[in-house]
């Protein structure tokens, strides 16, 4: 969702960048880098870290309800969407293909999401507060493909991060990245877009490894 259908990083970045003032840190960019893709108590971990600050489990509820608060205000002003991303979403339902939503953002804040984005594009939906290990781990993939009642070989992800690439990956899925904020490194199987405007259905067939 974020970063792939939506440009809601750039949403991101103010609320991180807002927290890390609220911790009394500083935001670097290698550091926002690092929580790109990740599920929430990651980040949060990271950015404990980072900060050198002891991520006593009170500490860091408090710094997760700070940052779904603010960028619950981000998004309740709309999300914009990503080059291409719309169209592509209707020519996968008109081709008649199964479709998950496989998303880090906990449920929560993913409903917002789907606000701007429309429910009726996707059969499931997968947050990462409904698995036990988030993305870069296979758990949210995993659940997807089960709900849809597919194998995970016979699905295609469409990913922007390092992140969401390795959890796919992991799960068996083949792999279509379209990069947004930080380079996705090239490897066995990965196939790569600049964007996903003039997405047709072959491009995902050529895609499956």
């Amino acid at each position: 969702m974020d970063g792939t259908l939506l440009d809601s990083e750039k949403l991101w970045d103010v609320a991180v960048y807002e927290l890390a003032e609220h911790l009394g840190g500083e935001m670097t960019t290698a550091i926002r880098h690092s929580l790109i893709g990740s599920s929430g108590p990651n980040a949060l971990k990271i950015i404990f870290e980072a900060f050198d600050l002891q991520p006593y489990p009170a500490a860091l509820d408090d710094a997760g309800r700070w940052l779904e608060k603010r960028v619950t205000e981000l998004f309740e002003n709309g999300i914009p969407w990503r080059p291409g991303a719309k169209d592509a979403l209707a020519m996968v339902r008109d081709s008649g293909l199964s479709t998950a939503l496989v998303t880090n953002t906990k449920r929560s804040l993913t409903e917002y999401g789907l606000d701007t984005i429309g429910r009726e594009y996707f059969d499931v939906t997968v947050c990462g507060d409904e698995v036990d290990n988030g993305k870069p781990a296979a758990d949210p993939y995993l659940r997807a493909v089960r709900l849809l009642g597919l194998a995970a070989q016979a699905c295609l992800a469409i990913e922007d991060s390092p992140t969401g690439t390795l959890s796919a990956e992991a799960a068996g899925c083949s792999v279509l990245i379209v990069p947004c904020e930080i380079a996705v490194p090239d490897g066995p199987g990965r196939a790569f877009r600049e964007s996903l405007v003039g997405l047709e259905l072959a491009h995902l067939h050529e895609a499956m490894r």
